[in-house]
């Protein structure tokens, strides 16, 4: 291994470390469906975004609850001694990117068929500290609210 790639290599291990994810593949949803939900999700804080969840009637929601629930294990797996409350997590990212589609056959008139696609997706979700978050939107500079008038 080069040089270059190996010092890739180790910045992306060192990366891996400070991040906590999760990811769903080929859940039988359409994704258009799926991102419904996500959209709602998406930049709130952990406790918060359960919460809408299990009150959601979507059934999306129910499997993006589940996938929400494995990040913070991820995340309690690499942070064991700092509580959960204490965190501040948030949802960083939160991504639907379309899987295979099955294609199924459906009796038409006068002999013929029509197609009918069955979509499914792969969802991914990252969490990140509400910390980490502010420093990405300012920049890692103060903001002084008397500026803004």
């Amino acid at each position: 291994m080069g040089a270059k790639k190996r010092k890739r290599a180790e910045q992306l291990k060192e990366l891996k470390k400070t991040t906590y994810s999760a990811e769903l593949k080929n859940c039988p949803t359409s994704p258009r469906k799926m991102r419904l939900v996500a959209d709602m999700i998406r930049g709130n804080e952990v406790n918060n975004a359960l919460d809408k969840l299990r009150y959601n009637a979507k059934e999306a929601s129910e499997r993006l609850e589940k996938l929400v629930l494995s990040a913070v294990a991820n995340w309690q797996a690499k942070n064991e001694n700092v509580r959960l409350e204490d965190s501040k997590l948030i949802i960083k990212e939160i991504y639907v990117n379309q899987a295979r589609t099955l294609k199924r056959i459906r009796p038409a008139p006068q002999g013929r068929a029509y197609r009918i696609r069955k979509r499914s997706n792969h969802v991914t979700v990252v969490l990140g500290d509400q910390i980490e978050k502010e420093k990405e939107t300012t920049g890692g500079k103060k903001v002084n609210d008397t500026q803004t008038k």
